[in-house]
């Protein structure tokens, strides 16, 4: 029988979406997650994904404070392996920083080997250092985590579990602050000191309605851990009540008398900011400084901090001004610098900018959550516990019997049916007595188990003793978990008692001192205002030289420097690149001094790339303003723009518009000349008069000088006066320029032949 072919038909559905809607939707998820997962601390804990895996990692790996060390590297691919698979770096990174008392206010990590230094000197490499937990990182931030404190979500496989928050029982984030970049967003939190930020959560605890200004009695504002002084004092309150702000720090600047009586400012704390490679840039801006003739009170620097402290000597001259000089420091360096704060963190899944009693609240909150877990899991363990010893207290009464069952009893099953529900069938006791006694029997499942576990030892009068002297400890316990679990104030007691703890073993003295300094006036002193000679070889290298040592070296300055002029010590140099790009310099930011001296690359002063862009014209920016500029290009565009119009601020301007493919060949100041003459590469010239160029703003391309044909290019421009006896060799053939024909502009030229 033939079957009939069944034929499916399958609908396409096609969903139409607007693909910005769909970019939108990827691209704040994609943000959220590196705001949540990657970016961001959590204020219940302080701590950022990596931080909280690592350390997590090291407990699972009981890597304590009290056993040796492991080897970074085993912790690093341990913890990328099983919850943070996103590259060893970063972990090892978060390592090393938890481990920077330096940048940290209390350590995490102790780090064992080439942790990095205060300096900006990296971490040794991971496989040659080593780590283990602090011990406040222990006992503070991982203790409880069997008590069922936090919950555990899967790891990213779904291979194991992972806290979603560490027990962390003092206000993490606020001690040791923190700092991340998030997408559209970053955190920037500054550390504070231990001691201080525990009696400021002991205040809310006690009185939730605490205000911010109360709070920064106890807790008056950031403790750096390099010290320095923070200069604005008033800011405060705004910045704790609103989460954002700016904090000035400056560094500790101590007198010191040297050999002579010379006087030196001895830098022995520095700004939070400085850490890393800014110590090194502020010696090097110091140097800039006596470079550039700001201040000649300077005699020597020298840099000799240690493992025992910061310490940068500045040498002065004997008759120095050193207030002046200490100004000038702090004005011109990061010797004062502001910390920006944005106390930006996890709150409930998202992020929040939070205030002080945010911060506080919520961390209260999830003390008061951690101990409500702790302790309902505890009494359900003392419960327990309590069942367990009633029942062999009750069992030692009846011991005989029980000892009878257990030797007429053909196997465990008969013997817990005995004990729990008083069934006596297929057990052969010695008397009725004993029967009835083991009929009337009604102990527990858990009590059973714990009578057939019991070792005869237990039946010795001492321990009998310890046994009662337990149950009674257990009761004890019991009321008193009962009470934290049902009295709000016990529960807070027993917080603030833990609270008291950590603060006698782990505070410190404050280190960062709090005021309000009056803004620093620094007066510079005027530069005497002289005439120099600027000099630039070949190479780019520029200085100037005083207008005598020209003089005296003229025929070697001339051979020796390509270009040369004279100007004021305190004008600006102004120059013209291929790229139609003006790049001004600073006369005082050249070297000056002997004409042996090398001389600095004009790329350092100033926005010139010289790997990029071609020298057209230099010119010092008073003679520039005075005069009209004549612009050339290699395509022909002509124009005149006046000098005024370069007379900017700005250290790099746009001179001309150019056309695709173009480039400045000529700039140059016009006079009294009368005649532009134009040599191309296929030695075409063409001569016109100068009016016939028009003034154009700095901005515009020009007009075309000369029409070309082909690959034809201008090569060489000459600006002629009626009397100019300039000649051009073109071949074997010289020509005089003041003899060509005078033509018009935009034409095509006159070839000559050699």
């Amino acid at each position: 029988m033939a079957g009939k072919k069944s034929k499916e038909v399958i609908e396409e559905t096609i969903i139409k979406t607007e693909y910005s809607e769909v970019m939108q939707k990827s691209y704040i998820d994609y943000a959220m997650s590196v705001i949540v997962a990657r970016a961001l601390p959590d204020v219940r804990d302080g701590l950022k994904p990596v931080q909280r895996r690592t350390l997590y990692d090291m407990y699972e790996l009981n890597n304590r404070y009290d056993r040796p060390h492991l080897k970074s590297a085993r912790i690093v691919g341990d913890t990328m392996g099983k919850y943070h698979p996103h590259g060893d770096s970063s972990i090892y990174d978060c390592l090393v920083v938890m481990s920077q008392d330096f940048k940290k206010g209390v350590a995490l990590v102790d780090g064992h080997g080439n942790f990095g230094s205060i300096e900006g000197d990296g971490a040794a490499a991971m496989r040659y250092t080593e780590a283990r937990l602090m011990k406040i990182t222990q006992e503070e931030m991982l203790a409880d985590l069997d008590k069922d404190v936090v919950d555990f979500e899967p790891n990213y496989d779904e291979t194991g579990k992972e806290p979603v928050v560490l027990p962390a029982r003092f206000p993490h984030l606020l001690v040791n602050g923190s700092e991340g970049i998030a997408v559209g967003m970053a955190t920037s939190m500054p550390p504070h000191n231990l001691g201080e930020v525990i009696e400021a959560e002991k205040a809310f605890i006690k009185n939730s309605m605490i205000s911010t200004e109360e709070l920064l009695a106890i807790m008056p504002g950031p403790d750096f851990p390099t010290g320095g002084i923070v200069t604005n004092k008033d800011d405060l309150l705004e910045i704790y009540e609103t989460g954002t702000g700016k904090i000035r720090i400056r560094g500790k600047v101590e007198l010191e008398t040297g050999k002579g009586g010379k006087p030196s400012l001895v830098i022995t704390q520095i700004p939070y900011t400085m850490i890393g490679a800014n110590i090194s840039k502020f010696l090097l801006d110091i140097v800039s400084l006596i470079d550039s003739k700001k201040t000649t009170d300077i005699v020597d620097i020298s840099n000799q901090s240690s493992k025992e402290g910061i310490r940068i000597v500045i040498e002065l001259k004997k008759d120095a001004d050193v207030e002046n000089v200490r100004n000038m420091l702090l004005k011109k360096t990061k010797l004062e610098d502001t910390f920006g704060v944005n106390m930006l963190a996890i709150c409930n899944g998202r992020p929040e900018v939070l205030g002080l009693r945010a911060i506080l609240s919520h961390h209260v909150s999830f003390l008061r959550e951690l101990a409500t877990r702790k302790y309902k899991t505890l009494l359900t363990r003392e419960l327990e516990k309590k069942e367990i010893q009633e029942g062999l207290i009750k069992a030692v009464d009846v011991i005989d019997v029980i000892i009878e069952i257990l030797r007429g009893s053909k196997d465990v099953k008969t013997v817990k049916a005995c004990l729990t529900d008083g069934i006596t069938e297929g057990i052969a006791f010695k008397s009725r007595i004993s029967a009835k006694v083991a009929s009337q029997l009604k102990f527990t499942e858990r009590q059973a188990q714990a009578i057939l576990d019991m070792r005869l030892y237990k039946l010795i009068g001492l321990e009998m003793e310890a046994l009662l002297a337990e149950h009674d400890k257990t009761l004890k316990d019991i009321a008193e978990f009962k009470e934290i679990l049902t009295k709000p104030a016990k529960m807070d007691q027993t917080i603030i008692k833990g609270l008291d703890a950590i603060k006698k073993a782990y505070s410190r003295d404050r280190r960062t001192v709090i005021e309000n300094a009056d803004e620093v006036v620094f007066e510079e002193k005027k530069t005497e205002e002289m005439e120099v000679v600027f000099l630039m070889d070949r190479f780019g290298y520029a200085k100037t030289v005083d207008v005598a040592t020209f003089d005296r070296n003229r025929d070697a300055i001339e051979e020796e420097f390509k270009i040369k002029f004279t100007c004021l010590n305190t004008s600006r140099i102004c120059i013209f690149t291929n790229t139609g790009l003006m790049h001004s310099v600073k006369v005082m930011d050249l070297p000056f001094g002997k004409l042996r001296d090398k001389g600095i690359p004009i790329d350092n002063v100033s926005n010139f790339n010289s790997s990029e862009e071609n020298v057209v014209y230099v010119l010092p920016m008073a003679d520039l303003v005075m005069q009209k500029l004549m612009f050339g290009t290699r395509k022909g565009m002509f124009k005149l723009v006046y000098g005024s119009e370069f007379d900017v601020i700005k250290r790099t301007v746009a001179a001309t518009g150019l056309l695709e493919g173009d480039e400045l060949i000529t700039v140059f100041p016009v006079t009294d000349h009368k005649y532009l003459c134009l040599q191309t590469k296929f030695d075409i010239f063409l001569k016109f008069t100068l009016d016939e160029i028009p003034q154009k703003k700095k901005g515009a391309i020009g007009v075309r000088a000369i029409k070309l044909t082909g690959s034809d290019e201008v090569s060489e421009v000459y600006y002629l006066t009626d009397s100019d006896d300039t000649i051009v060799t073109v071949g074997n053939r010289q020509v005089l320029l003041s003899r060509l024909k005078t033509a018009r502009r935009d034409t095509k030229g006159s070839k000559l032949r050699g």
